[in-house]
């Protein structure tokens, strides 16, 4: 177990060293002004519409994670048809500077909906899973789930439903634009870890 979670946390710290980071230093102002069009689905305070959970929380979230995933909306490297199409009207210095609003935000506090599968998804999340070699979450997003900059997210407060709609997409191979490390350990993932590490997530703070 102990060789397992130290390999994660190596392979968390290579691509944390590697990754450029430039999203940090965007304009809050100007990125507040183009963020306007992003309301309709992320809230006017970027913590998501209650009217669909499947959309993600945005705020507090690593500026530099945001920047890279708009990035790969508008190359295709990762696919939705809105994001996509919304992505594409976006300037790189756009980009920077709608990670940077967002990232200022202030992230409400979430809670999971069924507290028995998240104290399953709290074992997972802590301890993975020895037997399928399924490593702890925390390794890469750390132990509260404030994520490790610029690479690996924050995770804590998102939507259950969000969590879980990525984590199928990572065990599918639908989803495969932040490297191999999500996939392999989400296809070791049974469905019910998945909804309880979702789950677990979501009141995490």
């Amino acid at each position: 177990m102990k060789n397992m979670l130290s390999v994660a946390a190596v392979a968390c710290l290579w691509l944390v060293l590697a990754a450029p980071v430039n999203a940090a230093e965007g304009n809050i102002a100007a990125g507040k002004a183009k963020a306007g069009m992003c309301a309709g689905c992320h809230g006017t305070d970027g913590n998501g519409m209650a009217s669909n959970p499947l959309w993600p929380k945005l705020a507090g979230q690593i500026p530099d994670y945001i920047d890279k995933q708009l990035h790969d909306f508008k190359s295709g490297a990762r696919k939705d048809p809105i994001m996509s199409g919304m992505a594409a009207t976006l300037s790189p210095a756009d980009m920077n500077n709608v990670a940077a609003y967002f990232s200022s935000l202030k992230t409400k506090p979430g809670a999971a909906v069924n507290a028995e599968l998240a104290k399953e998804g709290e074992k997972i999340y802590r301890g993975g899973n020895a037997k399928t070699g399924v490593s702890a979450c925390m390794s890469c997003h750390g132990p509260s789930g404030q994520g490790i900059p610029p690479r690996f997210p924050k995770v804590s407060g998102q939507n259950a439903a969000y969590t879980e709609k990525q984590l199928l997409a990572f065990k599918a191979g639908t989803r495969t634009n932040d490297g191999d490390i999500m996939t392999r350990i989400a296809f070791r993932m049974s469905e019910q870890e998945i909804k309880a590490v979702a789950q677990y997530m979501a009141g995490l703070h």
